[in-house]
């Protein structure tokens, strides 16, 4: 083969890996930005929930299955209601899924919570951590009602065999 021609299909298969390179960035990137907007969406017409500290801004859809922890914390049918009672949401400590909690484990008592109403007002419910703890997935006591207004943050450990559990206690005059 003589120069010319090796030249001449080098430059084609440089072509074809920029085209391809550009191809596989552009597809990412819109995967990045689609799913930035769907975050914004969820983030404008749902409960929020931010730990400042951390973070950590994300909204919360009710329930607390596959498709709502994939993109967002999840709040457990039947536990309290914003404000009142035991309000109990989950959120996956993954690099797979959304890496919502990741942090969660930084946490110390005292730092601050924010639970905010999408209800026009954006009524914001502030709470103070009061407790951090590690309990076996079957230690569902955490969920029940202890006749006061909390928030429960539920997350993986690093390992995923324990669950982190924090627990703040809703301030007076938050709202």
């Amino acid at each position: 083969m003589d120069k010319k021609r090796k030249r001449k299909i080098m430059r084609i298969i440089g072509v074809i890996m920029i085209v391809l390179g550009l191809g596989v960035l552009s597809f990412y990137g819109y995967r990045k930005v689609s799913r930035e907007l769907y975050l914004r969406r969820l983030l404008d017409n749902n409960i929020n929930f931010e730990i400042p500290c951390l973070d950590i801004k994300v909204p919360v859809l009710e329930g607390t299955g596959s498709k709502q922890l994939q993109v967002s914390a999840g709040h457990f049918e039947g536990t309290g209601a914003l404000g009142k009672g035991n309000y109990c949401i989950c959120g996956h400590n993954s690099t797979i899924y959304a890496e919502i909690f990741n942090d969660l484990d930084q946490i110390k008592i005292g730092d601050e919570m924010y639970l905010v109403d999408n209800d026009g007002q954006r009524t914001r419910y502030a709470y103070v951590v009061t407790e951090y703890r590690t309990v076996e997935p079957s230690e569902t006591w955490v969920l029940n009602d202890f006749g006061d207004n909390r928030l429960t943050v539920i997350s993986c450990t690093d390992d995923g065999k324990q669950r982190q559990v924090v627990v703040g206690k809703l301030k007076e005059n938050s709202n």
